[in-house]
């Protein structure tokens, strides 16, 4: 276990050469604080169980060690774990699915709509999965590091390398290009029309049009971004080596915002009303509209990926190798 966490951590450190990615413990994360009407924002499904409570880490199932990447596929959520295997636990109730074998080091993971894709880092390839069986559909070679993907519809995009992004067909794995970025490219995401991709060297954003990989810009983030989402109308980065997230406006990559979040933000969620960001030891919920804190859910070790199910947040824990269900 010790040698796989040192092998992780020394990629991750060759991805984003600057950031400090598992720090010493840092100080114990703010208690919960509630909004201003004392009630948390609810999506509507929430609202339909009536939960007018604050999430919390109670519930958690065991997966794969050293869990990176999670995704949901409209039932299931897969994780990629860094130990050469995928895990498929059914969201409802976290019951295990299945535990598939992948390539050298998975790290993300992403479902294009009947498919589940797989980034391996140790080998630079990404593997591609059914999601009803966990059969394996093929395996695509890429460049070492492969890091976390976006789907457009219709492709798969993989940062990878020193300053690259691969377009994939989904229907068949085919390279249809690699684009130039900013420099170690982390992590993807897709805003309808364009690719966003989080530049950890360089403390930039790129933004390229989706149909032909053109950069349409470059714009400043945090130090240090990793993870990054869309909220449906603005681009959210979590930039670890600053503490802090930037909100850029999707249409023009305006900075309309940077909030603090203790405790290195990594990864990046949006749930219909807030942004969730994974940091060492807690979760921290952010107000889509404002950037407000509105809690801290504390964990025992560094949480990673995120993902949201239309109902609950999942995170994993790195090195608890589990996944909670907020």
């Amino acid at each position: 276990m010790k040698a796989r966490v040192g092998i992780g951590i020394c990629l991750a450190l060759a991805i984003v050469a600057t950031a400090n990615l598992f720090p010493g413990r840092a100080q114990e994360a703010d208690k919960q604080q509630p909004t201003g009407n004392g009630v948390p924002p609810a999506n509507p499904l929430q609202v339909a169980l009536l939960r007018w409570y604050r999430a919390n880490t109670t519930t958690r199932f065991t997966v794969g060690d050293q869990p990176y990447g999670v995704a949901f596929d409209g039932a299931n959520i897969w994780t990629a774990n860094f130990d050469g295997t995928v895990t498929k636990l059914r969201a409802n109730d976290g019951e295990a699915m299945g535990t598939f074998k992948a390539g050298v080091e998975p790290y993300g993971v992403t479902f294009d709509g009947a498919n589940i894709w797989v980034s391996n880092v140790g080998d630079g390839t990404v593997h591609k999965f059914r999601a009803s069986d966990g059969k394996t559909l093929g395996v695509f070679n890429v460049g070492k590091p492969a890091t976390w993907m976006a789907f457009d519809g219709a492709h798969i995009w993989v940062p990878y390398g020193v300053n690259s992004i691969a377009k994939l067909r989904a229907s068949d794995g085919k390279n249809l290009g690699s684009f130039t970025v900013g420099v170690s490219p982390f992590a993807a995401a897709f805003d309808g029309q364009n690719i966003w991709v989080t530049n950890g060297q360089d403390a930039t954003v790129s933004k390229l049009r989706a149909s032909d990989g053109n950069v349409l810009g470059t714009f400043k983030v945090g130090l240090g971004p990793l993870g990054i989402a869309f909220d449906g109308t603005n681009i959210w980065t979590a930039n670890r080596n600053d503490g802090t997230v930037s909100k850029l406006r999707s249409s023009d990559g305006k900075l309309l915002g940077t909030f603090s979040v203790p405790s290195g933000p990594y990864g990046v969620a949006f749930d219909g009303a807030n942004i969730w960001i994974t940091t060492d030891f807690a979760v921290t919920e952010l107000n889509a509209a404002d950037g407000a804190i509105l809690g801290h859910l504390n964990t025992q070790t560094p949480t990673i990926g995120v993902a949201f199910d239309g109902a609950n947040i999942w995170v994993s824990e790195f090195n608890m190798n589990v996944v909670h269900k907020l």
